[in-house]
């Protein structure tokens, strides 16, 4: 996907290199490269110990961007967000090849990680899995009847437990009305009561904003964890007319303001940065202004 609006961004304590390998390794048509390093000076006193280290590792995941984040033991990657991945056949060269193909990634990430749903029939699919791998990030493959070669194989989707159940709707609606280009595509509530979820709940949701497809979905059984900057969602702005907007409808958290980074009302964490935020790293000391910042302001770094 060129020019990608939004991009996920995974948590790392310490290891994205070594993540961002393993995922050139399990999925298809996937690179990984170290994007950006920590500078040498001006870091606080928990980055010091990366200086000169990855900050960033960009893996392309069949035209698909996610960013690796190399950092500390702050925060990981819990379920509440999972990349979807769909096997569609004609992407994947027919239903058995596709089938194949899924059953392979399965099994990589099932390696020392953690099934949530095991591989199987489903109503929804004729196979599907979800999974945590080995480093914390969860995964739902599913094998799509699908006869577009050019369908979107990554889709992020964020389940709304804990803190957040039964607010998928809400954060749903909130999405479309906030981003450009946003519409509903799909929505299917529960109908009745099932565990926390209530009956209007959402057992599934999809959504576009711009060309890229994102789910929700209220968690149908009492969830420990919710929402956290494990993994959030990095926005690309044009200027910084749509920085100031973005910033001024999702930041609902002031005390989680840093570097470009809001918790919004629902508790996803998002990036809103430049889109040439890469460039602009480039001047001197942007990264020593940066610290400073809650909001990026383009004319300060």
């Amino acid at each position: 996907m060129t020019d990608q609006y939004i991009v996920p961004n995974i948590w790392c304590q310490g290891n994205a290199e070594e993540v961002g390998d393993f995922y050139a390794s399990v999925f298809p048509d996937t690179t990984a490269e170290v994007e950006s390093r920590y500078p040498e000076t001006g870091l606080l006193d928990f980055q010091k110990p990366l200086a000169g280290a990855p900050l960033t590792v960009a893996v392309s995941l069949s035209g698909y961007r996610l960013t690796l984040i190399n950092a500390g033991d702050e925060f990981a990657p819990n379920p509440s967000i999972s990349m979807f991945l769909m096997f569609g056949d004609a992407a994947f060269g027919g239903r058995e090849a596709a089938r194949r193909t899924l059953d392979q990634v399965w099994e990589r990430l099932s390696e020392d990680g953690t099934v949530l749903m095991p591989l199987d029939a489903y109503p929804f699919s004729p196979h599907y899995g979800w999974v945590q791998d080995r480093f914390g990030m969860s995964w739902q493959l599913s094998l799509n009847d699908d006869d577009d070669a050019d369908a979107e194989f990554v889709m992020p989707s964020l389940m709304f437990g804990g803190a957040a159940q039964n607010r998928a709707a809400a954060a749903r609606d909130r999405y479309i009305e906030v981003f450009d280009n946003a519409a509903l595509v799909g929505s299917f509530p529960y109908g009745e009561q099932t565990g926390p979820a209530t009956a209007d709940a959402l057992m599934y949701s999809d959504f576009r904003i711009g060309e890229q497809m994102f789910a929700v979905m209220d968690s149908g059984v009492e969830q420990d964890f919710t929402f956290d900057s494990g993994v959030s969602l990095e926005v690309h702005c044009a200027d910084q007319a749509e920085i100031d907007r973005l910033w001024n409808a999702l930041s609902a958290v002031p005390e989680a303001e840093q570097c470009g980074w809001l918790v919004d009302e629902f508790g996803v964490s998002w990036q809103i940065v430049p889109a040439d935020m890469g460039e602009l790293m480039k001047r001197p000391n942007a990264f020593e202004h940066l610290l400073g910042m809650h909001k990026i302001v383009i004319d300060e770094l």
